[in-house]
């Protein structure tokens, strides 16, 4: 099952790691904040429809960060980008820890976002170039992997601080936790090589802002608006439920601080075998499948597990099925888009297709804040997640399949 990974040379295992732990503490930050969301809500007093946008504001300049940098990306390297990116959005996640009222944090939550949405842009182009086209699919989705990981590492953080140290102090921590990703910076610039198939030189004429509009012309605007249907869902879906569940579990569940962490570990061990799985099927069965299985699979356990009458040992276990689900999803993402362009301006349509989505998606969270006040909790993550799920479905229906197709003769076809 493992044994790609052996077949591996040692420029794409260097890449992999390096995608992998940029991938890994970037979730580590961004996730942060919906664990610290009921401690805000009780020490700030501020609402949920405020807190909502705390966690929106983020993910709307992540779209524009990522496609920034991946306009970039296609002119001064992949690698270069990457680390920029990572410094940049440690930084600021360390900041947040400083933050004395609502309008300091929204502001360097923003500032976090942009570097939040450039690493992914990097990242991704830069491995979907590197691995080879017979475990691409698979490799992106291992790397997809660590959002898990990071994910599940906020976690165990959470669990232990607020077990230890005082709430008003706890959240601060975990902010300024945020800083390690920048030591990763350091391997990146020895170990990683620019992709051979970019070199390292402009991929086109043109400025860099010229760059990135080039996706939104012909002859790739149709692919363009189509995928960012797609990726809109699929953030937007994901993002309704994962911002707002802890404070679920929290709040309407009555669970404490360790029992939301412990509910929360085994849906993100389900998250990290839905990448894995997820990564492997992309292959066997195409990228459009996995897309629609776990689109599909979503929307009903979404609402089996908001809406069926369990108690909340039941619900413990149902959370490693709906994270495997919700999360699978994600695996084929990155090679699905990078097999979409042409080297020349796949930097600039892989940025801004997922992360225009990822923006648009965005005003999910904040949506479920402002619904909750009038249909609780529950029933508003619901609505957004089903409709996420419902455009998601409709965009991919528009793509065509990608799995097999060679990047070299994608750009001859050009």
């Amino acid at each position: 099952m493992f044994a790609w990974l052996f077949d591996l040379t040692p420029t794409e295992r260097r890449t992999m790691g390096a995608c992998f732990g940029g991938w890994t503490l970037d979730a580590l930050d961004v996730q942060i904040f919906s664990f610290v969301i009921p401690t805000l809500l009780s020490v700030w007093h501020i609402t949920t429809g405020e807190a909502g946008l705390l966690g929106t504001v983020t993910l709307l300049v992540s779209a524009f960060g990522g496609w920034v940098a991946g306009a970039l990306s296609d002119r001064l390297g992949r690698v270069r980008v990457l680390q920029i990116t990572v410094a940049w959005y440690a930084f600021f996640t360390f900041l947040c820890g400083f933050a004395q009222d609502f309008n300091q944090l929204f502001v360097f939550r923003a500032l976090q976002g942009f570097g939040f949405g450039g690493e992914w842009a990097a990242g991704a182009v830069l491995i979907g170039e590197v691995i080879r086209d017979r475990y691409r699919g698979r490799a992106v989705g291992f790397v997809q992997a660590g959002w898990a990981i990071g994910w599940g590492a906020a976690a165990l953080l959470y669990t232990a601080l607020f077990a230890f140290v005082p709430e008003a102090l706890a959240w601060r921590v975990l902010f300024w936790i945020g800083i390690a990703p920048a030591g990763l910076v350091f391997w990146i610039r020895r170990f990683v090589k620019e992709p051979e198939i970019h070199g390292g030189l402009p991929a086109a004429s043109g400025s860099s802002f010229g760059q990135a509009f080039s996706v939104l012309k012909p002859p790739y605007i149709g692919t363009t608006w189509k995928v960012v249907v797609m990726v809109t869902g699929a953030q937007g879906g994901s993002y309704a439920l994962s911002v707002w569940l802890p404070t679920y579990l929290k709040t309407v569940r009555h669970l404490t601080s360790v029992g939301t962490g412990s509910y929360l570990m085994l849906h993100i061990l389900g998250a990290l075998f839905g990448f894995i799985v997820g990564a492997y099927l992309a292959d066997l069965l195409g990228r459009k499948a996995v897309f629609l299985i776990s689109a599909i699979g979503s929307m009903v356990l979404v609402l089996v597990y908001l809406f069926a009458p369990i108690d909340n040992n039941t619900m413990l276990f149902l959370g490693f099925p709906l994270g495997f689900i919700i999360y699978m999803m994600f695996a084929p993402m990155g090679p699905f888009m990078t097999e979409l362009y042409p080297t020349a301006v796949r930097g600039a349509g892989q940025g801004f297709c997922y992360n225009a989505g990822r923006g648009i998606g965005a005003l999910f969270p904040a949506l479920v804040g402002y619904l909750a006040v009038q249909l609780t909790l529950g029933p508003a993550i619901a609505v957004f997640c089903f409709a996420g799920y419902a455009v998601m479905i409709a965009g991919l229906l528009m793509l065509p399949e990608t799995a097999g197709r060679s990047l070299k003769e994608l750009d001859t076809a050009d």
